[in-house]
């Protein structure tokens, strides 16, 4: 796994969950049934667009595939409390992303 000086990966198509349970420990994080949720949508939404979701993307899914509605952005932070490009971005195997939305 070859990650930058900031810890990101450096080729995301190195990716793998083992991967991002490697990442999320090094966080001090356990991946449970959200995280694991939001990572994959992450993932997908790279796979399909070649760039990293936008924050407001990643509440919108937790809101509504998810079913935290009006408090996904609250839930957002509780899985990653240092942040989303900090810690999901990391742990879902993406390059930091240059410009980005906090939500």
């Amino acid at each position: 796994m070859n990650l930058d000086n900031e810890g990101f990966l450096v080729d995301p198509a190195e990716w793998t969950e083992d991967v991002a349970r490697e990442l999320a420990a090094r966080e001090g994080i356990t991946l449970g049934d959200d995280h694991w949720a939001l990572v994959r949508f992450m993932r997908e939404y790279y796979d399909e667009h070649a760039i990293p979701a936008d924050a407001r993307f990643a509440i919108r899914f937790l809101a509504e595939a998810r079913g935290h509605g009006a408090g996904a952005r609250k839930r957002l932070f509780e899985l990653f409390p240092y942040g989303y490009v900090k810690q999901a971005c990391r742990i879902a195997g993406m390059r930091r992303p240059r410009i980005w939305s906090t939500g």
